[in-house]
């Protein structure tokens, strides 16, 4: 506004000198309001620049009427021209265009050189109208530029935000992952160091060499669980190379045989079972396997109560993996593999749907009939690379 208010002034100046020096312009009465009002445009351009073009273009209509030939202050024009194509809006941008381009003609029109003659008015007109477009040429580009750079920024923050939500939604993928990890290596290792501690106490006066063994598998099962749980920390520890062989590599399939075992001896009678052609599967279709199966053990362990026996199944398809998991017990209560559990519970069953979504498989959990509990799975199988 003060830069703006500067300018105006000097352009007043410069006109108001003008005519003081004796250059035949107009009646005084017209031209003292056209130079001030002129002025005036220039002043107000940035502020309301659609009002002003308004006004200017009402005040060139005014020099035709009252005979002020053009001067000094008429250089507002081109200005307004210029601010509105690269400010204003567009019904005024475009009506500056027209008007820029009419006013040298019907100035040409008004004021027209006798010397001359028709092609000489014809030329002078063309050369009066090339800084009107040019004014509104500038301008529009300026509008151009500032409207690419706007898009550009835009586009930064948006990808700023994108790159944002993906980065929250991986942290949680993550989360998740190193939650089902835990409570998979945790419940069903702990739940079989219970169980057998709860045996070795019972059997310890009567049977020792029962509760040794008891004692045996406890520390080993612990072993495993320490063992699994550095490999955990190893996948969070970022920018550390551990030397191979200190962390235990992912379960698999093949290892299964080696659960049922192990729960076996702890004393849950299993049956197993594998059908069809075994064959190489992807990595995360073996982890997911083993997990199922851990988990489903683990769980006819805690809710099946007292004699329970468990089966497992592995069948190959030519396109998927089966797994059936069943048990004779009494099964777990509705709201553990409903709705996600309550009371912070039930997470075994929500970590294997999350799994069995991120390999494209489908899950089945709940009681059997007859009694017991039933978890099948089927998961795609894709050739391992």
């Amino acid at each position: 506004m003060w830069v703006d208010g500067f300018w105006a002034v000097v352009l007043l100046g410069i006109s108001m000198l003008g005519g003081a020096a004796g250059e035949r312009i107009g009646p005084w009465a017209a031209v003292i309001p056209v130079t001030l009002l002129l002025s005036l445009v220039v002043a107000l351009r940035r502020r309301m620049p659609e009002k002003m073009l308004v006004l200017a273009a009402a005040v060139g209509v005014a020099q035709l009427i009252t005979d002020v030939a053009i001067l000094p202050a008429d250089f507002a024009m081109l200005v307004i021209v210029y601010t509105v194509a690269a400010e204003g809006a567009r019904w005024a941008s475009r009506f500056a265009l027209v008007a820029g381009l009419c006013a040298a003609p019907l100035a040409q029109l008004r004021w027209s050189n006798e010397q001359t003659g028709v092609a000489g008015d014809i030329a002078l007109a063309v050369l009066q109208t090339v800084p009107f477009a040019l004014a509104w040429v500038l301008g529009d580009s300026i509008r151009t530029r500032r409207a690419y750079f706007a898009q550009l920024e835009e586009r930064a923050a948006r990808l700023e935000k994108e790159r944002e939500a993906q980065s929250k939604v991986a942290v949680a993928a993550e989360r998740a992952r190193i939650a089902r990890e835990l409570h998979d290596v945790v419940a069903h290792n702990v739940s079989v160091m219970v169980v057998q501690a709860d045996g070795a106490a019972y059997v310890l006066d009567a049977a020792p060499d029962q509760a040794k063994k008891a004692l045996e598998t406890i520390s080993s099962t612990g072993r495993q669980a320490l063992a699994e749980m550095r490999r955990l920390l190893g996948v969070l520890r970022t920018g550390e190379h551990q030397e191979a062989g200190e962390y235990v590599p992912q379960p698999d399939v093949q290892q299964i045989e080696d659960l049922v075992e192990q729960c076996r001896g702890s004393g849950l009678p299993v049956d197993f079972k594998v059908e069809g052609t075994p064959r190489p599967l992807p990595s995360g279709v073996e982890l997911t396997a083993y997990r199922i199966v851990q988990e489903a053990l683990t769980n006819t362990r805690k809710h099946g109560g007292p004699n329970v026996g468990a089966s497992v199944r592995l069948v190959y398809f030519d396109d998927g993996l089966g797994l059936l998991v069943e048990d004779d017990g009494k099964g777990a209560p509705h709201e553990l593999y409903e709705e996600g559990g309550f009371d912070g519970q039930g997470h075994g069953l929500i970590g294997m749907r999350e799994r069995v979504g991120m390999v494209g498989g489908t899950l089945d959990a709940g009681p059997r009939p007859g009694g017991g509990f039933r978890i099948s799975a089927l998961l795609p199988l894709k050739p391992a690379h």
